[in-house]
């Protein structure tokens, strides 16, 4: 065998090594150490309603998520953990361990994606206004007048847009464990900008609340499951739980039981 025969050899050896999967080479996984402590510890904001939202009278978390995480955990055979995070900390709650995977109606942006990874996404979104039916904001345009504040979640992906949109109005960042919308029933907000999941389950609770519509969608967005980067195996079992719960029916159950139907993603 010629030198020139061995170095293509050699050379395409070298190739197919470098396109082995991940998780080939990967011999750690939340997916083991899940399966062998029977606990999976999932990160929730329990301020979202019709997601992942703690009932006052009950103390439970309720919505989409709080069913989903449970199913999950079912499929694992463990013990479900919730650990309590938030928009603007879920990243660092993930990279410090505190949780296997955040399931909170997370939305899936290039900039996240830089910290994280995100699994197939489940739902898809776009945002939308809440205010009082006495608000001097009737129509979509008069959510950007001079005067007005309209209320964010801060770290939630609608902060940044509504921040570089609004040229007029004044954008409120709102932290945990204050809400948009007890900032709206205080009057100390004129509107609040938020996606689906909020704004039906805010006109649905409070009968002063309306929805206004923006004149075509804005920041259309897919939400998914966030895990740590680096773990190829636990990405892709999240990935597979996420088509399973698409085909089986489960995800549109839940959906349908939290009213959350028409965003289900494809």
């Amino acid at each position: 065998m010629s030198l020139k025969t061995i170095l293509g050899a050699l050379a395409v050896a070298g190739l197919m090594a470098a396109a082995l999967p991940a998780e080939a080479q990967q011999t750690q996984s939340r997916l083991y150490e899940v399966t062998k402590s029977k606990k999976l510890r999932v990160c929730q904001f329990p301020l979202y309603y019709s997601i992942s939202f703690r009932n006052p009278k009950t103390g439970k978390i309720e919505g989409i998520d709080a069913d989903l995480a449970e199913e999950l955990a079912k499929e694992l055979d463990a013990k479900l953990e919730i650990v309590e995070s938030s928009f603007g900390s879920f990243i660092a709650d993930l990279q410090a361990n505190k949780c296997e995977i955040g399931m909170f109606g997370v939305g899936a942006t290039l900039k996240r994606a830089q910290a994280v990874e995100f699994s197939h996404p489940y739902l898809l979104t776009n945002i939308y206004a809440v205010t009082r039916k006495d608000s001097k904001v009737k129509k979509w345009e008069d959510v950007d007048q001079k005067g007005i504040k309209a209320a964010v979640s801060l770290g939630s992906y609608i902060e940044p847009f509504m921040k570089n949109y609004l040229k007029n109005a004044e954008v409120v960042s709102v932290a945990p464990p204050n809400t948009r919308e007890a900032e709206l029933v205080a009057q100390r907000v004129d509107v609040i900008i938020t996606d689906f999941p909020t704004a039906i389950k805010v006109t649905d609770e409070f009968d002063w609340a309306v929805t206004i519509l923006p004149n075509e969608k804005l920041a259309i967005t897919p939400y998914a499951y966030v895990v740590p980067q680096g773990d190829q195996i636990w990405l892709n079992y999240i990935n597979l739980f996420v088509d399973t719960i698409k085909l089986d029916g489960r995800l549109m159950k839940y959906a349908k039981k939290n009213k959350l139907d028409p965003i289900v993603a494809p």
